[in-house]
């Protein structure tokens, strides 16, 4: 297939608030060994997104400087050794970044079959956000069925999905959220109970509960101490970001008494091998279910690649509920 020399891409033009984000041409990727790349429809915006935008969180060495972790296209190029795919194929994929641009590339095993009757514009919703609740909340978190779970931003692109999957498995789900129509949203999804922060306080509610079994946390910050006072003993903590900062004072004494567990993770930073695990474990585990529609994922709103400065705003405002999307027009 030929391909253009050059594309339209979002690029940061320096680090700072959704204005830096400015449309430039940049050169189309040319895959490497054991690399695809994708002609994108949609790309899913997220935090890391704004994140290094804001000069916060760098690539990892190789990746493109261009924001966008996720995407969902068709394959367009096959690098040297991928025997799986084939040019023509529709898929969604995680990226080290670049996936606000008309192309992007990506190692082979980061690539997923677009589920059965799911449009692209859902399908570009699912890597970012699947990889890291599947790999925090069930291989890394343990999650059980039966078990309590809470999981903080209960409204986000992260909550929706883990209520969802944590639904599935049997859990009984517990989410904050800041609003009465974001609690509803979250009960509508599976959660057993919805907790508005703003006028509740998630300890005591999950202490008359018995405590979690799970609690999945993107604040951080005071929440630190709270989450560990409101989970069950033995309870596991799983940290995914620091909303509101990494550093707090934290009396770790209940941690041995309780024999309670604290650990976390990011995926970017991950290496292509671990990336590839969690992926084949999500086609096995979950791909079935989204072709079946008892899990999707819950879209906000969608603004052209040319908007990605609103779309970052309207982000970082905390008033979505779901995830938001760039479309690539052509």
């Amino acid at each position: 297939m030929d391909l253009p020399n050059t594309m339209r891409a979002v690029e940061i033009s320096a680090p700072g608030g959704p204005e830096v984000l400015r449309e430039g041409v940049r050169p189309v990727p040319v895959p490497g060994a054991g690399q695809v790349v994708v002609r994108l429809d949609y790309a899913g915006v997220n935090r890391p997104d704004a994140l290094q935008r804001a000069g916060a969180y760098d690539p990892p060495p190789g990746a493109s400087d261009l924001p966008g972790l996720e995407g969902a296209g068709t394959i367009v190029a096959l690098g040297a050794g991928v025997t799986r795919w084939k040019i023509g194929d529709k898929v969604c994929a995680l990226f080290p970044g670049g996936a606000y641009a008309e192309y992007a590339q990506t190692d082979a095993g980061q690539v997923l079959p677009v589920p059965d009757g799911m449009e692209l514009r859902a399908a570009a919703c699912l890597p970012e956000t699947f990889f890291t609740v599947w790999s925090n909340v069930f291989m890394r978190g343990g999650l059980q069925a039966g078990e309590r779970f809470l999981v903080h931003g209960g409204s986000s692109g992260i909550g929706t999905t883990a209520i969802q999957l944590a639904n599935l498995a049997g859990a009984r789900v517990f989410a904050t959220a800041g609003s009465d129509a974001k609690c509803a949203a979250c009960e509508q999804l599976g959660a057993t109970r919805a907790i508005n922060y703003r006028s509740e306080d998630f300890v005591k509610v999950m202490q008359a509960e018995g405590g979690a079994n799970l609690i999945l946390d993107m604040v951080g910050g005071p929440y630190l101490p709270r989450n560990l006072k409101a989970l069950a003993e033995d309870g596991r903590l799983v940290q995914i970001a620091f909303l509101q900062g990494p550093k707090v004072e934290v009396n770790f004494a209940p941690l041995m008494v309780r024999r309670l567990t604290i650990t976390g993770s990011t995926l970017r930073p991950q290496s292509d091998a671990a990336k590839a695990a969690i992926a084949t474990a999500l086609e096995r585990e979950v791909w079935p279910h989204l072709s079946a529609g008892r899990v999707a994922p819950v879209i906000d709103s969608e603004f052209a690649l040319a908007e990605a400065a609103e779309a970052h705003a309207r982000m970082e405002s905390s008033a979505h509920i779901g995830k938001i999307v760039l479309k690539i027009a052509r």
